[in-house]
């Protein structure tokens, strides 16, 4: 089995190969003009969580605090069903699961999708966690992890067939940038890691091996 960074490694290649050249230039003048605004840098080690309430893809509803009553909780946000590099990910935290859960911790993840879409993402990726849905994305605000798509790149999407809005049940094109966050049990992050560029995700290990 590859690890997830490999998997990466080779959906890239294959999307460098397969994509048209603008679209790629597009694509990675977006994430540049990211990264260079310093924009959603996301919360840093050592800061309160904001303690959230979401709804899970089964219609329950998932308290933070309740959650931090039984351990430390791994929240990872991620920016939708449609995103290759996300369901990788995704599918790379069910792999490990069972130990995190073994470590007394809890496996969240978090996107703006609604529950209907959130769902989807849960049973295509067979993911046994939370998987929970952050409408008009107010708690990726409170992690600071929110920006505006800009057009050019709305315009990409929308040729590939990706309404990004639709998923989101929303008219704002806007979208968390992946971000993995340990929380302990008093509310601290003691981990973060917030890359501007979508493509590249902490390995689960990584984050088990901070646990």
């Amino acid at each position: 089995m590859n690890s997830l960074l490999e998997e990466i490694k080779s959906y890239k290649e294959q999307f460098k190969q397969k994509a048209p050249a603008e679209k790629q230039r597009l694509m990675a003048k977006a994430t540049q003009e990211l990264k260079d605004s310093g924009m959603a840098s996301g919360l840093r080690v050592g800061e309160s969580a904001p303690l959230f309430e979401l709804p899970h893809a089964d219609g329950t509803k998932v308290e933070l605090q309740s959650l931090l009553e039984k351990g430390p909780v791994i929240v990872t946000f991620y920016r939708g069903g449609w995103c290759p590099y996300c369901n990788l990910e995704l599918r790379a935290y069910q792999r490990e699961l069972a130990t995190i859960q073994e470590k007394g911790a809890t496996l969240v993840a978090i996107s703006p999708e609604t529950p209907d879409y959130s769902l989807s993402t849960k049973e295509k990726n067979e993911l046994d966690f939370y998987v929970l849905s952050d409408g008009d994305n107010q708690v990726a605000r409170q992690f600071d992890l929110v920006f505006d798509m800009p057009d050019y790149l709305i315009d990409v999407y929308k040729a590939s067939g990706l309404h990004v809005d639709a998923h989101n049940g929303n008219e704002d094109w806007q979208l968390p940038k992946p971000a993995t966050f340990i929380i302990e049990s008093d509310g601290t992050i003691s981990f973060s890691d917030v890359p501007a560029d979508y493509t590249e995700r902490v390995d689960p290990l990584t984050v088990i091996g901070k646990l």
